[in-house]
């Protein structure tokens, strides 16, 4: 038998963003302990075509949060953060830490309304841009994605498989009934 059986609630839009984040803090973790594993010339190897290294590509990844966050909130760096200014895994984890605590301030912090309406930001090309905020906290957690996928097809090549890494198996290991 299938079927919806149970509900907590609505599923607000802020609802559906704060569990996207708590899966996305749990997914980024999930990498980093794995990540940890790799000797450095796997962390430094040139393994990925998007951005080099796992360590390049883990900056971008955090890099990208920080830069979604920032415009959120409103100013717009207009580069990413240079991953030759983190020397190893451990001062990445430092400054993602910092990234993801002011993230979850925020969402804490921000309304259904705000969630719903819209904001500007000038991108790197210095174009002004403007979307429903709901969409950008998507794309940015979609966008981890891509790239956290990246990372574990190259820690399984090194037999250092992060497991499953789906937004169902976070649900049903934080025991979420919708």
């Amino acid at each position: 038998m299938t079927g919806i059986l149970r509900s907590k609630g609505g599923g607000s839009i802020k609802e559906i963003i704060q569990l996207y984040y708590r899966y996305n803090t749990w997914a980024n973790n999930r990498i980093l302990d794995t990540v940890a594993l790799l000797d450095e010339d796997q962390y430094r190897a040139n393994s990925n075509p998007s951005f080099g290294s796992v360590h390049n590509t883990l900056v971008h990844i955090m890099s990208a949060q920080w830069i979604w966050l920032s415009r959120w909130i409103g100013s717009s760096p207009k580069s990413h953060l240079d991953p030759a200014t983190f020397s190893d895994l451990n001062e990445i984890r430092t400054r993602w830490n910092e990234i993801e605590s002011n993230t979850q301030r925020f969402i804490t912090r921000t309304t259904e309304e705000e969630i719903g309406g819209s904001i500007f930001f000038m991108n790197s090309q210095n174009q002004k841009k403007i979307y429903p905020l709901w969409q950008l906290m998507m794309h940015q957690v979609n966008h981890a994605t891509q790239h956290r996928s990246e990372i574990a097809l190259i820690l399984t090549c090194f037999n250092h498989s992060p497991g499953d890494l789906d937004l169902r198996f976070f649900i049903d290991n934080e025991s979420f009934i919708p």
